[in-house]
């Protein structure tokens, strides 16, 4: 089962997302600002990080930074009413989100894009990290190539 975390401090936004998401069979964790979400996305293993960006303690967009700072690699799904322009969303992705979305966001829309953002993670995931062909050997997360074990 996919494991999706929201960071929301809008309750009723918030439950709403949890609903949408557990009746689609998601487990999903919550957190209410953006302290407690970066605790939880670097204690935990989520296949999803949907993160509001106007949040209390530490906002969407440090808790992005920092999480890639940390080298936490799980997809980031940013959502905000307040920071809708151009620039607001570019930000965003330079940062390190997958996906940015503005609200008021239909629920079908939402879901659609969790099942696309997980649907790219897994196919990510089937490919192995290091392939062999006779002395040849290729590592696909740190992009090296080896002949006879050297570069």
């Amino acid at each position: 089962m996919d494991k999706i975390l929201i960071v929301e401090d809008d309750k009723a936004i918030l439950m709403g997302l949890k609903d949408d998401l557990e009746f689609e069979g998601y487990e999903v964790s919550i957190a209410l600002d953006g302290k407690e979400g970066l605790k939880q996305a670097i204690d935990q293993e989520f296949h999803l990080i949907i993160l509001d960006i106007l949040l209390p303690e530490l906002n969407g967009y440090e808790v992005c930074k920092k999480l890639r700072e940390a080298n936490v690699d799980t997809p980031i799904l940013m959502i905000t009413a307040a920071r809708t322009e151009e620039m607001d969303k570019v930000l965003g992705l330079e940062l390190g989100a997958d996906d940015y979305l503005t609200k008021p966001v239909g629920s079908r829309e939402l879901v659609a894009r969790v099942k696309t953002i997980l649907r790219r993670v897994r196919q990510k995931e089937k490919i192995g990290e290091i392939y062999k062909f006779g002395d040849i050997s290729i590592n696909f997360k740190s992009h090296e190539v080896l002949k006879t074990g050297e570069k």
